[in-house]
């Protein structure tokens, strides 16, 4: 199973809610204001990407990428807090 960081920058409207409600479906942990982490299998970055595009207006930016090292200073929560599979 991999973990994958999600980072997001809404602009004008700035509608979180989808966003959000699709984020807890994943059981994605916030690290950042605008920073989650989660864990999949059977995926990719690309994949992610675009399925979380749906969720964003078309002016917003999003990145996803696959992490196997990390660490943080002062974050909200850790990719330790998500629960082991």
């Amino acid at each position: 199973m991999a973990l994958y960081f999600l980072d997001y920058d809404l602009r004008k409207q700035r509608n979180y809610q989808p966003l959000y409600d699709e984020l807890a479906r994943f059981n994605a942990v916030r690290m950042l204001e605008s920073s989650w982490c989660f864990k999949r299998f059977n995926t990719n970055a690309a994949n992610l990407r675009d399925h979380f595009k749906n969720f964003i207006d078309a002016d917003d930016g999003l990145l996803v990428g696959e992490v196997n090292d990390w660490a943080t200073f002062n974050a909200q929560r850790s990719p330790n807090a998500l629960a082991a599979t």
